[in-house]
């Protein structure tokens, strides 16, 4: 299971953030727009769930077991509302919030309900940068907070940084071919079944390893490196990945 230490970490430190905080620090809020906003709810602990073994999965196909339990939905598809139409039941969205809201609208559905589950993401983002930047990361690469490039690109840019990492991430799964990036990578936020293994041409076997007590490993993946695969891990985060 994953690090006890950060799972209570996040949690408390979300619990003291939702106290203080009653609306987004990034002022992009439907507040901010003169619309009503619930308050926003505790963002879920990303990771592993305990007891719940990781199977391996392509990067094309990766997604997160339980949406629901770690981050907002993505928007409804259908057909959208046009640009002209988007507009809060009271007030006006700024700028920045019809850009983002653009083609994301579902006939039908509030835009202000559209706007908050970005923002939300933003919340998500920031309780958890705050805790442990690795793990805000490791949540975006593994898709557990989704929608996360395009809410922080229209709601919150100044967690660019975050995302801009995590698309030089491995999640845990196999990564093969042009997919693969030499250099030296970490883990973030391992479980204690955390299991690692690089391949080159043949299958011939590079590395491997194992770690079970849930600490971050280091790995370096080298250019003749063929196949990368991972279990247990979360997701291992760039440290001089070569482009």
């Amino acid at each position: 299971m994953r690090n006890p230490f950060l799972a209570g970490a996040v949690v408390v430190m979300t619990a003291a953030a939702l106290a203080a905080c009653g609306s987004s620090a990034d002022g992009n809020g439907p507040e901010a727009a003169g619309a009503q906003r619930p308050a926003a709810s505790a963002p879920a602990v990303p990771g592993p769930s305990a007891g719940t073994p990781t199977s391996p999965a392509t990067p094309s196909a990766r997604e997160p077991e339980d949406p629901a339990a770690v981050g907002p939905s993505a928007p409804a598809t259908g057909p959208k509302k046009p640009s002209s139409e988007v507009t809060p039941a009271t007030g006006t969205f700024t700028k920045k919030q019809k850009e983002y809201l653009e083609d994301r609208v579902p006939t039908g559905m509030d835009p202000a309900a559209v706007l908050q589950t970005g923002q939300e993401t933003c919340d998500k983002l920031r309780y958890l940068v705050k805790a442990d930047r690795d793990t805000a990361v490791g949540a975006i690469a593994t898709d557990e907070i989704p929608d996360a490039a395009d809410a922080v690109a229209g709601l919150c840019p100044r967690h660019q940084d975050l995302v801009d990492e995590a698309a030089y991430a491995y999640p845990d799964g196999t990564h093969t071919g042009k997919g693969l990036r030499p250099g030296v990578y970490r883990s973030a936020s391992p479980t204690t079944g955390c299991s690692w293994q690089i391949t080159g041409a043949g299958g011939k076997e590079l590395s491997s390893g194992a770690s079970d007590t849930g600490t971050s490993r280091k790995i370096t993946i080298p250019k003749s490196a063929r196949t990368f695969t991972s279990t247990g891990c979360y997701a291992w985060l760039p440290e001089g990945a070569e482009g």
